[in-house]
């Protein structure tokens, strides 16, 4: 009998402890232990098969393969589509491995690759690469230390759970992207008995976490959250997963990953344009150096998989499902948090205006020449330090280029309210009026909205 309930709010009771049962018989996705935390639904098929989706309003977005035996993966396909489509949504699954792939006879999309490791061969990978090894000596160095936590550590209202949520926020804060939803929310603490924690301190002030989930049927761990804070030294994330990877070890846990790197390997060439023009916001190559230099025994190819005829749908819904619901708002988000690539793109619309203005034909809409040139220089000053705070953010250049443009937007306002409007009037003068007022003002916002994010 299938049935379909809501996940509720990310407590340990009910619907959760079933589908935990149920992980711990058939949760070989990497990502199966995932659909435990917030967020997600649960559509169970009689007593020995769920999966874990969300609901994004159009579609059921499935975190991996069903929670069930291989033999059932293509019987529980089909009904998971035909019970969505009863609640009026498609369906597609994201973070699928081969052999869903393989099973299910849906079409797939490759979407990147995820590293594995075996823990027992981690001694010998960091014996033979000195670069992994200074990384290791280097935060031992500055006096990072790593240790493990137990759950009673992380109840609310202990020191170290205190800590760990600062840092947390302090992460989740210095991105240049909204806070995402699905399976890259960062909620480490549903089911804490069933994880592993480790923690980097320094001088007693917490620097770094990691938090491992499990692969309960392969077995295995899945490195799903490790966070530094903007000022541990080098070296601390490397700290981290040492310590992980010889925990897993002597456990005798035969494989770690650590979880997708997006639009990696050998995907289609419209996701490697999608990677080229996305780098400005995520650091997709840099995610793949970064786990590359830990030396995996293999890259694991990891797909979207969806009913036939639904590709390009399909992968809209994923997004929106990443983006907690909503696309346009998760864009807005993201667009005020003032990230590289809008501060590079206003200095490139200031130039275009900047080369407007310098033409011949607009200088009657200045009182002199003095005036138009003056515009010109600010302006071409303007974008400069646009385009300066794009490549290295610096809180006192920010703050400036702040009170500049809000000074260019109110500056501007008077000289059309008292030179250009009373002379010219009608439409176009209405619209130049419009742009000259409208455009600083409104990276002035950007700007100081830019500037608060990065304070909190």
């Amino acid at each position: 009998m299938a049935a379909v309930t809501d996940g509720g709010d990310g407590g340990d009771g009910g619907d959760r402890l079933r589908v935990l049962a149920l992980l711990k018989r058939h949760g070989w996705n990497s990502t199966s232990f995932q659909i435990l935390e917030p967020g997600f639904r649960y559509w169970f098929d009689g007593d020995d098969a769920c999966v874990g989706y969300v609901d994004t309003g159009r579609a059921w977005v499935a975190a991996g393969a069903p929670v069930a035996a291989f033999e059932r993966f293509a019987e529980l396909s089909a009904r998971f589509v035909a019970a969505a489509a009863g609640a009026g949504r498609r369906a597609c699954c994201f973070a699928t491995e081969s052999r869903f792939h393989a099973a299910a006879g849906w079409r797939s999309l490759r979407v990147g690759d995820q590293p594995i490791w075996a823990p027992e061969d981690w001694t010998a990978v960091v014996r033979d690469h000195r670069s992994l090894r200074e990384q290791l000596r280097r935060a031992r160095a500055k006096g990072v230390a790593v240790r493990p936590l137990t759950a009673g550590e992380l109840a609310p209202g202990q020191p170290v759970r205190g800590a760990l949520d600062q840092l947390i926020a302090r992460w989740l804060a210095s991105r240049t992207i909204a806070p995402m939803g699905f399976l890259v929310q960062v909620d480490p603490f549903t089911f804490p008995d069933e994880r592993r924690y480790f923690v980097a301190e320094r001088a007693g002030t917490v620097v770094g976490f990691l938090c491992a989930i499990p692969i309960y049927a392969r077995p295995g761990w899945f490195f799903e959250d490790f966070l530094r804070a903007p000022d541990a030294p080098n070296g601390t994330v490397e700290l981290l997963v040492d310590a992980g990877m010889r925990a897993a070890a002597a456990e005798h846990a035969p494989y770690v990953t650590l979880g997708l790197v997006p639009l990696s390997g050998e995907i289609a060439p419209w996701l490697r344009a999608a990677r080229r023009w996305g780098n400005a916001l995520y650091d997709f190559d840099g995610l793949r150096a970064f786990k590359a230099k830990l030396k995996p025994r293999d890259w694991e190819p990891i797909f979207l998989s969806y009913p036939r005829g639904h590709g390009l749908v399909a992968m809209l819904d994923t997004l929106t499902a990443f983006a907690r619901g909503g696309l346009l708002r998760f864009g807005l988000e993201t667009l005020l948090r003032g990230p590289a690539i809008v501060m590079r793109v206003l200095a490139v619309l200031l130039l275009a205006w900047t080369a407007l203005l310098a033409l011949p034909i607009t200088a009657p809409w200045f009182p002199s020449p003095a005036w138009q040139w003056g515009w010109v220089g600010f302006d071409l000053a303007l974008a400069g330090s646009l385009l300066a705070l794009s490549y290295r953010w610096r809180a006192g250049l920010a703050d400036l280029l702040a009170a500049t443009v809000t000074a260019d937007a109110v500056v501007t306002l008077g000289q059309e309210l008292v030179f250009e409007l009373p002379r010219r009037g009608g439409v176009v003068a209405a619209i130049v009026a419009t742009i000259a007022v409208g455009a600083p003002a409104a990276a002035a916002i950007l700007l100081w909205n830019a500037r608060a994010h990065r304070a909190r």
